[in-house]
């Protein structure tokens, strides 16, 4: 990848697999390890010109820069759109971060910590190096306290419950990231309590107690009830479902987040956005249609093993 700048990953994975690449004459693995000496070969690769990159759009740059939540002299915070990723990279060319240096070219921003690209909610900024590095050892000790609200699929049979469950994160050929409950992966915690009750599922508040990558949205599939419009842990006859009554994302809201630093508390939070809330009602008033939802998830519950 260092060599091949600019060549899709899957196309690297690709003349790996068919064996062009060689160490020593001999077929190369993804995993192999190159030694002083030893004699690489790669195969000529042409890959179409790059596309010269273009500023982002004035209306995603808009979109960030009015969604200042906070702001000192060490953090600036924002409730961040679904839709919008922390940072560009992975096909995204514009992610949050570079949104908001282009709406403030004249300060210094660094991203503290990340959110899916669907998850809407509260994301932090450091503007000094004194906040970034404050803010990122207190997220590694785990004194921040992050919560989320969420809608799980189904009726979990306790109000309160915790996820207590290690996660392993993987990368497929393709470059996508999953993460899957694993003995030897990671300890993962994360404390469920429901918020409210409707039709074929549940509003609920899941505090972060570690923070891996995908954990929520993890951890709720493991115990039988992913979350609504999940596009990689969840259940798709369901999203269907949901789609039907105006669920068009990941219902995966970062609602809160707050720490001490230097003697000073932070306190964020971000409400829920409208098209969810605009989806809970509808689900409220029509939750008889999915009558035969419910009737599914309950028989689905019985026949599966776990």
């Amino acid at each position: 990848m260092t060599l091949l700048k600019g060549v899709p990953k899957s196309m690297i994975y690709r003349i790996l697999r068919t064996g062009q690449v060689r160490v020593n004459g001999k077929r190369a693995k993804p995993d192999t390890r190159l030694a002083a000496g030893d004699m690489l070969r790669i195969p000529p690769v042409r890959v179409a010109e790059k596309a010269v990159q273009h500023g982002p759009a004035p209306g995603m740059v808009a979109s960030v820069a009015d969604a200042v939540i906070f702001e000192d002299k060490h953090f600036l915070a924002i409730d961040k759109p679904a839709g919008i990723a922390s940072h560009g990279g992975s096909g995204v060319s514009h992610g949050a971060i570079e949104l908001l240096r282009a709406a403030r070219p004249a300060e210094h921003l660094e991203l503290v910590h990340r959110l899916d690209r669907d998850t809407s909610g509260v994301l932090v900024f450091a503007k000094t190096r004194a906040g970034l590095v404050g803010l990122q050892a207190a997220i590694r000790e785990g004194t921040v306290t992050k919560q989320y609200l969420c809608l799980m699929v189904g009726h979990p049979s306790k109000a309160k419950f915790d996820v207590n469950a290690p996660l392993l994160k993987s990368v497929l050929q393709g470059g996508e990231r999953m993460v899957r409950v694993a003995d030897n992966g990671k300890p993962s915690l994360t404390f469920f309590r429901e918020m409210e009750q409707y039709p074929a599922a549940r509003l609920m508040q899941a505090t972060l107690g570690t923070g891996r990558t995908h954990q929520i949205r993890v951890h709720a599939a493991h115990v039988g009830h992913p979350l609504a419009g999940d596009p990689k842990y969840g259940d798709k006859e369901m999203n269907k479902k949901f789609k039907d009554l105006g669920l068009n994302r990941l219902f995966l809201h970062a609602a809160h987040m707050s720490f001490e630093l230097d003697g000073r508390s932070y306190s964020f939070s971000a409400p829920m956005p409208d098209d969810l809330k605009e989806f809970l009602d509808v689900l409220a008033v029509k939750g008889k249609r999915i009558r035969r939802v419910q009737e599914y998830l309950q028989e689905k519950a019985r026949t599966d093993p776990k």
